[in-house]
C-alpha cells in the first residue's frame, strides 16, 4: 500500500468514527427524557417513546439501505444520512410535542442514525487487510460509544442555559453540518484495490480475487443455521447491555441509593469505547468465537451477580465489565458476518445482523422496567439475563466454523 493510499485508509476510518461519534446522540436520551418531563411534565412513556421508535426505525433503515450502500456507494447513503438525522433533531426543537417529536427524532432521526451506521463501517474495512477488520471494525464503532461523554455535558449545559427546544435545534444544525462535510469524504477504495496483507504475500492477488466469489447475499445467508445463531447471541448479548444502559441511573438510586448515577453513564460510555476498540482487535488475535466466549461469560457472571453490587466502587465495577462486553460483541459480530459472508453484500448483511440488536433494544429496556414496577428492584432481570447469557455461552459451541460455513454452496 502506498504512502497515499494508506494516508487515505486511515482518514476514511477517522471519519467513519466521527460520523458514529456525532450519530450516538441516542445513547443520552435519558438525560432529554428527564428534561422532557421535569420542565414540559411529559409523562415517562411520552418521554421514552421517541427512544424506542428510534431501535425499530434504526434497524430497518440499515437494512433497505445496506443493499444501497453496496451498490451505490457510502457517499450518497452517508448524505441521506446526514440530512435525515439533522432535520429530524431540528423538527424536534420546532414542534415539541408527543406525536410530532415521535416522529421527528423516533422515526426521521432513527433512520439517518442507522443509515450512518451502515454507511461508515464497510468502507472503512475495505481500505485495510483481512487481518485487520475486528480493529477497524471496533475504531469505526467506538465513536458512538463514547459519544455519552461528548453530548452529556453538551447536553447538560444546553438544557440549562437555552431550555430543550433551543437544545435540539442547536444539536441538529451542527450534526446536520458536520455529518454532510464528512460525508463527502467517506469512500470505497477505487476499483481492483488491494490492500497489502501481512497474512498475504503482494504478488498472490488471485488469492483475494477468489475469495470474493465465496461472497454471500441476503437470501443465501438466511440459508445457513449459523446465521441465526449468531443473531440470537447478538440480541441476547444487546439485551443485557442495554438494559444496564438504560436504567443505569436509576440502578444507582435504587440499589445504593446513590443520586450520582449520572457518572456511571460516563463511565459506561468509556468502557462501552473501550470494549469496541480492543474487542474488534483482539478477536483479530484469538479469533472470533474465542472472543464471544469470553464475553458471555463475563456478562452471564456479572449479571449473575449484579444484584450483590451494595457500594458505589462494587456497582461502578460491574456497570464498567456490562459496558465493556456490550462494547466488544459491537465489534466482534460485524467482523463474523466479513469473515462468514463476505464483503461484497456486508451493508445488507450487516443490516441484518443488526435488527438483533433492534429487538434488544426493545426486550432489555422493557424487561427491566417491567419488573422494576412489579418488584420495584431490578433482581429478577438480572437473573433472567444471567441464565441467557449462559445459554448463549454454551451456543458458541454448536455454530459452523468459517471454513465449513463457506463451504455451504451458494445458489
Amino acid at each position: 500500500m502506498s504512502g497515499k493510499l494508506r494516508r487515505k485508509a486511515w482518514s476514511v476510518l477517522c471519519v467513519s468514527f466521527l460520523i458514529n461519534l456525532i450519530i450516538g446522540i441516542l445513547y443520552i436520551w435519558s438525560i432529554i427524557s428527564k428534561s422532557l418531563v421535569n420542565d414540559l411534565h411529559w409523562s415517562s412513556k411520552e418521554a421514552s417513546l421517541p427512544y424506542t421508535l428510534v431501535t425499530v426505525t434504526f434497524v430497518i433503515a440499515m437494512a433497505i439501505f445496506g443493499r444501497m450502500q453496496d451498490t451505490k456507494g457510502p457517499r450518497i447513503t452517508a448524505t441521506i444520512a446526514s440530512i435525515l438525522l439533522g432535520v429530524g433533531i431540528i423538527l424536534s426543537g420546532v414542534f415539541v410535542n408527543p406525536f410530532m417529536m415521535a416522529i421527528s427524532f423516533g422515526v426521521i432521526a432513527g433512520a439517518g442514525i442507522g443509515i450512518a451506521n451502515v454507511s461508515t463501517v464497510p468502507p472503512a474495512v475495505k481500505w485495510f487487510p483481512p487481518e485487520k477488520k475486528g480493529m477497524v471494525t471496533g475504531v469505526s464503532v467506538a465513536g458512538i460509544g463514547i459519544s455519552a461523554v461528548v453530548y452529556s455535558p453538551l447536553a447538560n449545559g444546553l438544557l440549562q442555559s437555552v431550555g430543550i427546544e433551543k437544545t435540539f435545534i442547536y444539536i441538529g444544525i451542527a450534526a446536520l453540518i458536520f455529518m454532510l462535510l464528512l460525508s463527502q469524504f467517506l469512500v470505497n477504495p477505487p476499483e481492483g484495490y488491494v490492500p497489502t496483507s501481512k497474512a498475504t504475500p503482494k504478488k498472490s492477488p488471485k488469492k483475494a480475487v477468489s475469495s470474493s466469489s465465496r461472497d454471500m447475499g441476503l437470501k443465501d445467508i438466511i440459508k445457513t443455521s449459523s446465521f441465526y445463531k449468531y443473531w440470537i447471541m447478538f440480541m441476547i448479548s444487546s439485551t443485557a447491555g442495554l438494559m444496564v444502559i438504560a436504567h443505569a441511573a436509576n440502578i444507582a438510586k435504587v440499589q445504593i441509593s446513590w443520586e450520582g448515577g449520572f457518572y456511571l453513564v460516563i463511565l459506561l460510555s468509556v468502557f462501552n469505547a473501550t470494549g469496541r476498540i480492543s474487542g474488534g482487535a483482539i478477536s483479530d488475535k484469538i479469533g472470533r468465537l474465542n472472543l464471544m466466549r469470553i464475553i458471555f461469560g463475563l456478562q452471564a457472571i456479572n449479571m449473575l451477580v449484579f444484584m450483590f453490587y451494595s457500594n458505589v466502587g462494587m456497582l461502578a465495577l460491574g456497570i464498567a465489565v456490562a459496558g465493556f462486553c456490550y462494547g466488544a460483541s459491537f465489534s466482534v459480530f460485524p467482523a463474523t458476518i466479513m469473515d462468514l459472508y463476505g464483503m461484497k453484500h456486508f451493508g445488507a448483511n450487516y443490516g441484518l445482523i443488526m435488527t438483533a440488536w433492534g429487538v434488544g433494544g426493545v426486550i432489555g429496556p422493557m424487561m427491566a422496567a417491567a419488573i422494576f414496577d412489579a418488584n420495584k428492584n431490578y433482581d429478577m432481570s438480572y437473573i433472567v439475563s444471567g441464565i441467557l447469557l449462559v445459554i448463549t455461552f454454551l451456543i458458541t459451541f454448536t455454530v459452523r466454523s468459517r471454513d465449513k460455513e463457506k463451504a455451504v454452496k451458494v445458489n
